[in-house]
Formats: C-alpha cells, sequence, structure tokens
C-alpha cells in the first residue's frame, strides 16, 4: 500500500499548530475542580463551556485547537453532573421511603 507524498512546504517553512481556544483550558480547569474539591455545582458550568467550545473548535476548519482539552472538561462535567442527579434522586427516594415507613414504639 503506498501512500500519496507530502505536499512541498518548501524550504524553511515549519509548520505550526493552530492557536487553542481560549475557552478550551477553562473548560478542563472546570472539569478538574469539579473532581478535585467535589464541587459538583461547577460541573454544569463545565459541560456546557466543554460542549460550546468543541461546536466551534470544529466549525473553525481547523483554525482553532484544544479539541481535546474542551472535551475533557465537557465529559468530566457531563459524567459529574448526571451522577449528582442520580445521587440526589436516589437521596430523595429513601428519604420518602424512610418517612412514610417509619415505626412507632
Amino acid at each position: 500500500m503506498s501512500y500519496p507524498p507530502y505536499p512541498n512546504q518548501g524550504p524553511g517553512v515549519p509548520y505550526a499548530p493552530p492557536p487553542d481556544h481560549p475557552r478550551a483550558m477553562l473548560s478542563l480547569i472546570l472539569g478538574i475542580v469539579t473532581i478535585a474539591i467535589g464541587c459538583p455545582p461547577i460541573a454544569p458550568f463545565a459541560w456546557f463551556i466543554g460542549r460550546r467550545t468543541v461546536r466551534e473548535i470544529d466549525a473553525s476548519g481547523g483554525t482553532l485547537g484544544g479539541r481535546s482539552q474542551a472535551m475533557v472538561g465537557y465529559v468530566i462535567g457531563m459524567v459529574v453532573s448526571i451522577i449528582t442527579i442520580v445521587a440526589v434522586v436516589v437521596v430523595g427516594i429513601i428519604a420518602i421511603i424512610a418517612a412514610t415507613t417509619s415505626t412507632t414504639t
């Protein structure tokens, strides 16, 4: 199997990766802070900012980088948000069951 040759970039033309999206690192930091300090209320912000940033990077046509940073923040925010919602629902159900089945002596 042969591959097509690389295009001739000419001498002295180094490849430079595109600059990262300004909010890519913010999404990652919010996701990490959500886990590091155990603050689930921050998770939806990481989820929202990360998803929006990934969409903007995809729409940029390769002129913006930082997609993996934004994606990690997005995934962490989404997972922590879903776990928090499930935990609140389970605790609520347990509290309702405990309140309705209280024993009197």
